[in-house]
């Protein structure tokens, strides 16, 4: 049994489902390691296709599977074509929030039309990074949305309640509603993802 965890799965995922992903591995919900990009990439889709593509050549032989979402390297199919050329898996979801909510686009069934704006504990220093400088400014870039949804996956979200007030108060959107999502989705993802690149997810 021992050989079992040196050959566990290996995991490329965005930082933004580190604490997530750190949570299904350290409770023994998956058999898998896990390396997490710099979430801050996703300001710029070349740095992000670079950084992928390094760490894709440099891990080729453990065959790895990507957690990133379809499009998060653009809108025109960017990011499976980067997987097609590794021949490599990548879960079955549009971002990091669908793979929240268990990927398969959930999230447009949640949201077809794009009004709101979810955050995750992951996805605070992201945001807050985004709402930096004029508040009229800010507000202007967040004008098309309704509100704020908040979704709360590892049972914790409330000692990031002042975090997520000031997000609202400068990218003046409401929090219209506060979301328990837990794991289980994103359990359900990853593990049908391993399979799919002959993995046996199961911890």
């Amino acid at each position: 049994m021992g050989r079992v965890s040196r050959q566990s799965p290996l995991l490329i995922s965005c930082s933004i489902l580190k604490p997530e992903i750190k949570a299904l591995i350290e409770g023994k919900k998956i058999e898998a390691k896990a390396i997490f990009l710099n979430k801050h990439l996703h300001m710029d889709y070349q740095k992000l296709q670079n950084a992928l593509k390094a760490s894709l050549r440099k891990h080729s032989k453990k065959k790895p599977v990507v957690v990133y979402g379809d499009l998060c390297l653009g809108f025109n199919g960017e990011m499976n074509v980067l997987m097609a050329d590794y021949d490599v898996v990548k879960v079955d979801a549009l971002n990091c929030i669908d793979c929240l909510l268990g990927g398969c686009g959930k999230l447009l069934q949640m949201d077809p039309d794009h009004r709101f704006y979810y955050l995750t504990a992951g996805f605070l220093d992201f945001t807050e990074k985004l709402t930096l400088g004029l508040k009229e400014d800010t507000r202007r870039r967040f004008n098309m949305l309704k509100g704020i949804i908040v979704l709360d996956s590892l049972g914790d979200i409330d000692r990031h309640w002042d975090r997520i007030e000031q997000i609202s108060d400068q990218t003046g959107l409401p929090v219209l509603e506060h979301c328990v999502v837990g794991l289980d989705g994103l359990k359900a993802l990853i593990e049908a993802a391993l399979k799919k690149g002959g993995h046996d997810p199961v911890a």
